[in-house]
């Protein structure tokens, strides 16, 4: 309920762009789930650009349209986007919706093993 009542705080002022730093990260799977169709409704009616900060990538890929994946390290950048492009409802069992997420894992994964390298 309080995620749901600072959010309404914030489009209360119209803003251009809403900033969500891992908004959801504390909550159950299961309320989780329902914040994110209730973000993807919010977005769906005001169009407000949201920039959703998550470590989740099946977050990632129900929630974006774009996913910028960050390189490791303390100064880090952008090492890639991918554009997610899928229509409707997002299912997590779709093939499609399974391709975007190897395709963001694997640019993850190979940010770890620099990271991991770096480290020994």
């Amino acid at each position: 309920m309080k995620q749901r009542i600072q959010i309404a705080r914030v489009l209360a002022n119209e803003p251009k762009m809403l900033l969500m730093d891992e908004p959801f990260a504390a909550l159950d799977a299961q309320t989780r789930s329902l914040m994110q169709e209730e973000l993807a409704n919010i977005w769906q009616t005001t169009r407000t650009t949201v920039l959703f900060i998550t470590h989740d990538i099946d977050e990632a890929v129900t929630l974006g349209k774009r996913i910028g994946v960050m390189r490791a390290g303390p100064r880090s950048q952008v090492k890639g986007v991918v554009e997610v492009a899928l229509n409707g409802a997002r299912s997590r069992t779709d093939d499609v919706f399974l391709q975007y997420y190897k395709q963001v894992y694997e640019m993850i994964r190979d940010e770890v093993a620099k990271a991991i390298a770096r480290a020994e």
